[in-house]
């Protein structure tokens, strides 16, 4: 339940208030041998370990020796849980450019960092998105990408919704990844292995005449070829930045 709105502005969900360490302890009982910060830590850990399906309330005071009930007097629900897991999973921004970057410099570090990231914990893919970022670690990303554009000639609103492109984009290659990967495992097939074998079956369906275009493609060997993850990555995150290049040019302008 979310607190009381006054003059000072918009009232702060319990969750949030949390990530900022803005709630006490309980204060009724004895001294407590929980905290917010061991729960979510506890939770990444069988985030980590098993997924995002493996964590619920109860496997969690399992991890912590503790009774469910006494988690929620810290964490008030799974919700509010999977909020405090993505700060914290997330974990620290790689901070400001450096003094040498340019701003095409710096958003491709912070991009490669997000992407090692959401590669090293897919689970956080699967958390949905309600709202924008408000956690901690969440605002430190933000800032540090707002800062690789500070110098340049787009407007704030412009620098915002290019850090928005780059970060949906990450995203959808770190999902997109994940499940080919999810898949390949399912199948009991090598991911070097996935395209060359959906090469070969597509060549057996298709006509020609009806699909000239793919045919080239399968006809130059493109899906034989056992490309590596990250150059794809590195390509499509390149013509975002080309984009993003041609917008400051003309503002400049």
């Amino acid at each position: 339940m979310a607190t009381t709105e006054d003059d000072s502005g918009p009232a702060i969900p319990p969750a949030i208030e949390s990530a900022w360490g803005l709630r006490e302890r309980p204060p009724k009982g004895p001294r407590p041998g929980l905290t917010v910060s061991g729960i979510v830590d506890a939770a990444v850990r069988v985030a980590d370990a098993d997924g995002l399906a493996a964590v619920s309330m109860s496997r969690v005071a399992k991890e912590l020796g503790a009774a469910t009930m006494g988690l929620y007097r810290y964490v008030g629900s799974k919700d509010e849980l999977l909020m405090l897991m993505v700060d914290t999973g997330y974990g620290p921004s790689p901070g400001p450019p450096a003094p040498d970057d340019d701003w095409r410099a710096g958003l491709i570090r912070w991009a490669w960092a997000e992407h090692e990231v959401l590669r090293q914990r897919s689970w956080l893919l699967h958390v949905p998105i309600t709202g924008p970022p408000i956690t901690p670690q969440q605002l430190g990303w933000l800032e540090d990408g707002l800062r690789c554009l500070d110098g340049t000639s787009l407007a704030e609103g412009e620098k915002m919704s290019a850090l928005l492109l780059i970060t949906g984009y990450v995203r959808n290659e770190a999902t997109l990844t994940s499940q080919i990967a999810e898949g390949s495992r399912a199948a009991g097939v090598a991911p070097s292995e996935m395209m060359p074998a959906y090469g070969r079956m597509v060549a057996q369906l298709i006509d020609p005449a009806r699909f000239p275009a793919l045919h080239r493609v399968l006809a130059a060997g493109i899906m034989n070829q056992d490309d590596d993850p990250d150059d794809e990555f590195t390509f499509g995150l390149d013509r975002i930045l080309d984009g993003i290049e041609t917008l400051i040019h003309r503002r400049t302008t």
